[in-house]
């Protein structure tokens, strides 16, 4: 499979170094490259199986759309941009490519949602849910697409909107946690990331998955299916 990555930050860079490990042929293209997405022509995007992109919120949209009406299947990473996403999925249903997208590409932290969702029952008790997330201080976002999806799940089986603190502080790599208090007791349910390369490892299956399909996916939702 041949890989356009966009980005070559910290969880970027990581991607291309697993994808060579598995076989792939990758070329990365940095934003020094890349102003305003003229780079991101039919032409030149006509070689590529798929594209991944772990860049920034600022030119994410302008990224997926440029890569969609070319034709190409497409991972996102990237955060910051899901206020969007009902026209970028008429985009990519319009043009017929695949479109994987994920708060987090980390089979760990999707087995955290798991115990998220299971959760709610304690909030139907009575326990009152806060969100907690830290992450080194060059992230671009807060708070982070994994506390925001862990808001969502929550909020749409209670109504209760949950309240997010982010903390930003040294090379924190991510930690999520749900904290559930009571007048009798707490509750805490914590995922610590260890490495980025969980993150790089879920990105390249999805890219290996997504090669071929057509349609709008989330990576929530389709991760027990990727070898």
């Amino acid at each position: 499979m041949k890989l356009l990555l966009l980005g070559a930050g910290k969880t970027g860079s990581l991607v291309g170094e697993v994808a060579r490990e598995r076989g792939h042929d990758v070329e990365t293209l940095r934003s020094a490259d890349n102003p305003n997405t003229s780079a991101l022509t039919a032409d030149r995007l006509a070689p590529f199986d798929c594209v991944v992109d772990f860049t920034t919120p600022q030119c994410v949209l302008a990224h997926i759309r440029a890569c969609t009406e070319a034709g190409k299947s497409m991972v996102v990473g990237t955060t910051g941009w899901h206020s969007e996403m009902a026209g970028i999925r008429k985009l990519v249903e319009q043009h017929g490519t695949g479109f994987l997208y994920g708060s987090n590409f980390s089979v760990g932290v999707n087995l955290f949602f798991d115990l998220v969702r299971d959760a709610v029952p304690a909030m139907q008790q009575g326990y009152a849910a806060r969100i907690y997330e830290r992450h080194h201080t060059q992230k671009k976002d807060a708070p982070s697409g994994t506390a925001a999806a862990m808001q969502a799940m929550l909020q749409e089986k209670t109504g209760a909107e949950v309240e997010i603190t982010s903390f930003r502080e040294g090379d924190v790599v991510g930690m999520h946690e749900l904290v559930l208090d009571s007048h009798n007791d707490t509750i805490y349910l914590c995922h610590d990331a260890k490495s980025r390369r969980s993150f790089a490892e879920g990105a390249l299956r999805g890219a290996e998955w997504v090669v071929g399909k057509k349609g709008f996916f989330e990576f929530k939702d389709v991760w027990r299916e990727m070898k």
